[in-house]
């Protein structure tokens, strides 16, 4: 027990005293629109220089496609020594039950010119298997040309459109304005990249989530304590060490998808995969706050072999669904391998096609679990009813309420209502209070809040209207 002990003690002195390599440059920065961009701190040309030399900066990706590309003063190596086999590690600012996943690209300087000018290569992450990613996905965005806060359009190659929404908290123009951003268009501007369905639920408030994927995306593990150079664990949910993302340089695939045994990188790209709205967070829009090697450190081991299920979404309807489930070994995927497939009611059941049929209604979970290693299990939860109806729009029927002012100081109120109850969380969906009959021009004290972000609920249902607030 003591020589275990000295071992763990002399582990970590060993990284306490080792020479960390932060970014030493960031060499260009894209960003997409977002409620962040063009405001400090997070969206700024100097919000970029913000990540060099440390884990605390602030930079933000805005939405899908939206990237940033950085390097390291000395080669980042695939070394076999490394703890779990990662090679450096990228923070973010995710919360518990909010995360905002960006995929992740390396380069070799194979010229040997000191340019970003060869090949990308994709790190797969947890969600590269899955059927709902999609690689070379492209979404284009259209200038507003508005000089304050306005809806930002966009259309997918697909023909899907939508809009990156403005709020009453971010004032400024969300495109990204020519003369900070010279590279962007001033009227319009392609993005292309691989595109995450990730698993995001605003149709339920006061919480909101957007779920952590099982590993291989930046902006998606909380982070740990010092030393950073202590990596965690990429294959559990758990923060062991540093916390935010580790990666490893194997996990690289070329552009059929076949992965490749690069000895060194150069060069990083993490860039925004999600392109959905987080209700009164905003857009999901991945952020970046610095990035660190990894040193080699014999002996550090973990569970390095996960099975990995596709979201299913908190509540759905009765239709077949195709389940899908992955067992990684060192993030990657192990072929041949069989899943078993248990479900908790007699109700459902998932044949020998992996499609999930039911024909109840109720809370379901779904495990499953690898035949040649049972002790390698997941699961997935959701709730069935055969007549599902969502929230999704079921507030804009109501006159569009507001506050004010918005951000709050001491106190503020809420316009556009009367005679309905009124309740505040913070963003972990915490209730903080609530006002039983709120009478439109009363004043609600909001004094004893921290500054922050914070959700204004209006009504007693599921499907009431939501405002964010922002108190200063």
């Amino acid at each position: 027990m003591l020589r275990s002990a000295f071992i763990l003690v002399f582990l970590s002195l060993s990284f306490g005293v080792a020479r960390a390599q932060y970014i030493s440059e960031v060499l260009s920065y894209t960003p997409a629109p977002g409620q962040f961009i063009n405001s400090a701190p997070w969206g700024t040309p100097g919000s970029a220089r913000s990540i060099v030399g440390g884990v605390s900066g602030s930079l933000c990706l805005g939405a899908f496609g939206g990237s940033v590309v950085f390097r390291f003063e000395s080669a980042i190596e695939n070394h076999p020594d490394n703890p779990y086999g990662v090679d450096f590690t990228i923070f973010g600012n995710p919360m518990a039950q909010w995360s905002e996943p960006g995929v992740v690209f390396v380069m070799e300087d194979e010229n040997l010119n000191g340019e970003a000018d060869d090949t990308w290569y994709e790190l797969a992450g947890s969600d590269h298997p899955f059927s709902s990613t999609k690689r070379n996905f492209s979404a284009t965005y259209f200038n507003p040309n508005q000089s304050e806060a306005a809806d930002v359009p966009w259309e997918n190659q697909e023909g899907d459109k939508g809009f990156i929404r403005a709020n009453s908290v971010h004032l400024q123009a969300y495109y990204p304005l020519p003369d900070s951003f010279p590279g962007i268009g001033s009227d319009e501007t392609l993005y292309t990249g691989t595109l995450l369905e990730g698993a995001v639920d605003v149709d339920h408030p006061p919480l909101l989530i957007s779920g952590r994927r099982a590993f291989g995306y930046a902006d998606n593990q909380v982070r740990g304590s010092a030393p950073y150079t202590l990596p965690d664990n990429p294959y559990t949910a758990e923060v062991e060490n540093s916390g935010g993302d580790a990666f490893d340089i194997s996990w690289a695939i070329d552009n059929e998808g076949s992965y490749l045994e690069l000895e060194q990188i150069h060069f990083v790209k993490v860039q925004s995969a999600i392109l959905h709205e987080g209700g009164f967070l905003g857009e999901v829009s991945t952020e970046i706050t610095g990035a660190v090697d990894v040193s080699p450190v014999p002996g550090i081991q973990g569970n390095t072999t996960p099975l990995v299920i596709k979201d299913l979404p908190p509540e759905m309807d009765a239709s077949p669904v195709l389940m899908e489930a992955f067992l990684f070994r060192y993030g990657r995927p192990v072929e041949g391998s069989i899943i078993s497939w248990t479900c908790s009611e007699e109700w459902a059941e998932v044949d020998e096609g992996s499609y999930l049929r039911m024909t109840g209604t109720g809370p379901l979970t779904i495990s499953a679990r690898v035949d040649e290693e049972p002790q390698v299990e997941a699961s997935v939860s959701t709730l069935v009813s055969m007549d599902l109806t969502t929230n999704i729009g079921a507030g804009r029927d109501l006159s569009p309420p507001s506050i004010f002012p918005n951000p709050a100081g001491e106190s503020f109120r809420v316009h556009g209502v009367d005679g309905v109850r009124l309740t505040l969380y913070d963003a972990s969906g915490r209730m903080l209070k609530h006002v039983a009959d709120y009478r439109e021009g009363m004043d609600v004290a909001c004094g004893d809040l921290l500054p922050g972000i914070y959700m204004l609920k209006l009504g007693d249902r599921k499907s009431s209207h939501c405002i964010r607030l922002l108190k200063r």
